[in-house]
């Protein structure tokens, strides 16, 4: 069986396909300053199994709905951001609610809090999306992980912890709108995770968190820091 790769695409756009070769795109603002060009077109992320939409915020929910089209594949969000796409058009929207989970694409898509807020300038008038979500990912033959979402820190990633204990952990570290590198770390420590993939950081110069202010405080710790430039892919 092949391996899980990881490709961000800057910001907190990934590319995952699994081991069995599902591909998964997560919050996909392909317009954003750090894609590289050669991944800025939906064209080269095709084929799409699943997308993950974690709010409804401009910079993740970006090229959702011409990208869904495109590929024709499913978006996973919350009640309110589905609607919001149903009513652009799109065909193939899996929304949920925290807490819940759904078998999308073969992955168990499980529904998390996150401690940030959703909403869209839409023609002038600000849309409220019905606020913001993480995910766990499970499928057989893959380390079970999860995606943070734009978030602060919050105690019940304890619980995520105990009920789902996941391997690795995408999380925000840019500060500003979300966890910092120092709560990032602790996000890790709580979650128990063998390896953070940071994200949401160097996009603006608001976003002041960096992957070696990271390593720094996870000093010490069995917990690696994936550290990837955009466009580059681990696995």
């Amino acid at each position: 069986m092949a391996s899980l790769q990881i490709t961000w695409l800057g910001h907190s756009a990934f590319l995952v396909v699994t081991p069995s070769g599902t591909r998964i795109l997560t919050d996909p603002w392909l317009g954003n300053p750090s894609c590289p060009a050669f991944l800025a077109k939906a064209e080269a992320l095709l084929p799409l199994d699943l997308i993950l939409l974690s709010h409804g915020h401009s910079d993740h929910l970006g090229e959702t709905v011409q990208v869904a089209r495109l590929a024709g594949a499913p978006v996973v969000c919350v009640f309110e951001v589905g609607q919001y796409l149903t009513a652009k058009g799109l065909q193939h929207v899996r929304d949920m609610g925290k807490g819940g989970t759904q078998n999308v694409a073969d992955v168990r898509v499980t529904m998390t809090d996150a401690v940030h807020s959703g909403s869209l300038l839409d023609e002038g008038t600000m849309v409220y999306l019905g606020g913001a979500a993480g995910f766990v990912l499970r499928q057989s033959g893959m380390p079970t992980m999860y995606y943070a979402g734009d978030t602060a820190l919050f105690g019940d990633m304890k619980t995520i912890a105990e009920l789902y204990r996941p391997e690795i952990a995408f999380l925000p570290i840019g500060d500003h709108y979300t966890m910092g590198p120092d709560t990032a770390a602790v996000a890790a420590r709580w979650l128990g995770v063998r390896q953070v993939v940071p994200m949401h950081w160097g996009t603006f110069p608001l976003l002041t968190g960096t992957p070696a202010m990271l390593k720094a405080e996870l000093a010490g710790t069995d917990i690696e820091v994936l550290e990837l430039a955009p466009g580059e892919t681990a696995s």
